[in-house]
């Protein structure tokens, strides 16, 4: 693992760790997640160390008291640009529901760098399996934001994004599955 790589895996597990941030399904510790995320993108061909570094601190602007500055001082503009493309603008519910929030999001993604869609494409598989295996009452919404997304986001990594569509293909069958058994 390159140097810039090492120091964002230890940054986002301390980042993750001081807020004691925890899967919300598994309960394990959250910097899981990233290191994840950051395993597939380095398996990637065209995958640099920016990328690698930005895919470890792809949550810390959302969920943890570290800002874009301190990103940049630490690792660069481009690793800050990264994390920043990567963050969820539209949060606040004044903006809208959840559909309308998801929906403006989904735009912007459509319109980020080719590194940072890759990078997502990454979060959306950790994140689907995660999510069908432990709250299939959510996963149909979720799977369905997704499928939005990944029929939009189409500038990344093309073989992660075959990945992620089979990984979603495949979980809308298993919750389907598991709904007609009922």
């Amino acid at each position: 693992m390159d140097d810039i790589a090492e120091r964002a895996a230890l940054f986002s597990r301390a980042a993750h760790q001081a807020v004691g941030q925890r899967r919300k399904y598994s309960g394990e510790p959250y910097w899981h997640h990233p290191a994840a995320v950051a395993e597939m993108v380095s398996a990637v061909e065209t995958a640099t160390p920016e990328m690698i570094a930005a895919a470890l601190l792809h949550d810390v602007l959302e969920d943890t008291g570290v800002t874009p500055m301190d990103i940049e001082e630490c690792f660069g503009e481009r690793v800050a640009i990264l994390v920043q493309e990567l963050t969820d603008q539209f949060i606040d519910p004044e903006i809208g529901n959840r559909a309308h929030r998801k929906a403006l999001e989904r735009n912007r993604l459509a319109q980020v760098s080719p590194e940072a869609q890759t990078i997502k494409y990454a979060d959306l598989v950790d994140n689907t399996n995660s999510i069908v295996a432990r709250d299939r009452g959510f996963a149909r919404v979720y799977l369905a934001e997704k499928r939005r997304l990944l029929e939009v986001m189409e500038g990344g990594d093309q073989a992660l994004r075959r990945k992620a569509w089979t990984v979603l293909v495949e979980s809308e069958a298993k919750v389907r599955g598991a709904e007609s058994k009922r």
